[in-house]
């Protein structure tokens, strides 16, 4: 009652520069209030958070290592198929700078192609099949525009970050487009505007399996990210198996940019039929998501559902750009050109991957795997929270705690959702 009668004073002024005059007066102290609560929430970081971050650059103990392989952006990617290389009639790749293409790299478990493995095609057959004995999948939005669809999912494993599911449909797209236009680096500065820095530490010629570093941009409250990926492409009857993750590496931690060691990211790339003309003129991208944010999984699911769409759309116009360029005749990027090198597998072995255990994968006669010559081949969870949070603390919690990546779209999401918060009170 106080307050509406101080309001109903302060709107009797004779003039609207009084009224506004007089509301600012009474607004200033809350911001600065604000402002004082996230310098202090920085400045005075308890204890246990300091160690929290610290632990970053700590070598991971047995148990932590076993931990994460559990996880699915953890799962290794590269198999001992054979490969083959691109037609003859590609562009010619720029010269390459690193390098990894020892005797052992097309062996299970030697060289640096060991990074990636059969058990990764496994358990991404297994996602896109639905039978991967996760917890049931619960759909967040269904959106469509005149040349794309798109719908995605979200569930909460037991332990772990949340887990997102998408489907999206472009029209008058092709498989190998969309595998070339995600794993070309070079060319993906030019729609991600979150990419700063791309570079390939290694790179296996026969088998297509790179290990990339990626520096992401971040608002200014967050440090930027940096990521080392390991990533390879699998093809079978021009249906792609595309994984990127997060991977075990001698690279040496920095404190900015700080590194995000839970990451995984992996789709499957198929022809559909068109909605338009029902021919397969159309391409369905099915991508599974997840990473360590580091702060309360709550918090994360709120932000990536109000920024999700948002951050979708703009994925198109990069795409079409990209068309037109390789349609023009521009010459494909060292990376454009790793996306040509795949592993050819046939329907029955992923038929045999999808209905077998990790361990009857593991012992599986290499002779299934053919060479592809065209080669368009809650650790912590935070349970339920409060749903008014402070918002200096809330800041100052993902800036201290977060030992992940905190997406673009978290960020503006939860912005927007403490806005709206903020009207209603």
């Amino acid at each position: 009652m106080a307050l509406w009668s101080i309001l109903l004073d302060i709107l009797q002024r004779p003039s609207p520069f009084a009224v506004m005059a007089e509301l600012s007066m009474l607004v200033a102290p809350l911001w600065i209030a604000v402002f004082v609560g996230v310098l202090v929430g920085w400045s005075w970081r308890p204890k246990w958070a300091i160690l929290a971050n610290q632990s970053d650059t700590a070598p991971q103990s047995p148990a932590s290592s076993s931990f994460k392989l559990q996880l699915p952006s953890c799962i290794s990617w590269i198999s001992s198929e054979y490969s083959r290389q691109p037609n003859s009639s590609s562009t010619s790749p720029p010269p390459t700078t690193t390098l990894a293409s020892d005797s052992s790299a097309s062996q299970p478990g030697k060289g640096k192609s060991s990074i990636v493995s059969t058990d990764d095609l496994q358990y991404l057959c297994k996602l896109v099949e639905v039978k991967d004995d996760g917890p049931a999948w619960i759909q967040m939005m269904d959106r469509s525009t005149q040349t794309m669809s798109y719908e995605a999912w979200r569930r909460d494993p037991e332990s772990g970050p949340p887990q997102y599911r998408s489907r999206t449909v472009y029209e008058d797209a092709t498989p190998e487009m969309l595998r070339d236009f995600f794993w070309d680096d070079e060319f993906r500065k030019k729609w991600d505007d979150m990419l700063i820095h791309s570079e390939t530490l290694e790179e296996c010629p026969t088998t297509g399996t790179m290990m990339v570093q990626w520096v992401r941009k971040f608002p200014f409250f967050c440090s930027d990210r940096e990521y080392i990926i390991g990533r390879r492409i699998w093809e079978s009857g021009r249906k792609y198996y595309c994984v990127t993750k997060g991977v075990s590496n001698s690279v040496p931690r920095r404190n900015k940019p700080r590194r995000v060691d839970l990451y995984y990211s992996s789709w499957c790339i198929r022809a559909v039929e068109s909605k338009r003309d029902g021919q397969l003129t159309a391409c369905e991208v099915l991508l599974f998501h997840y990473e360590d944010m580091g702060i309360p999984w709550e918090i994360a699911k709120l932000g990536i559902r109000q920024g999700m769409w948002g951050a979708v759309k703009k994925i198109e116009p990069g795409l079409r750009l990209y068309q037109k360029e390789r349609g023009s005749g521009a010459p494909l990027s060292r990376s454009g050109y790793m996306a040509q090198i795949n592993s050819k597998v046939s329907p029955d072995y992923l038929r045999l991957l999808e209905n077998s255990s990790s361990s009857t994968c593991s012992t599986s006669s290499e002779s299934e795997i053919e060479t592809s010559g065209d080669s368009s081949e809650k650790a912590q969870g935070g349970g339920s929270i409060p749903k008014v949070l402070v918002v200096g603390g809330a800041i100052a919690l993902a800036c201290s705690l977060d030992r992940g990546l905190l997406t673009k779209a978290v960020i503006f999401g939860v912005a927007r959702r403490f806005a709206k918060m903020g009207r209603r009170l």
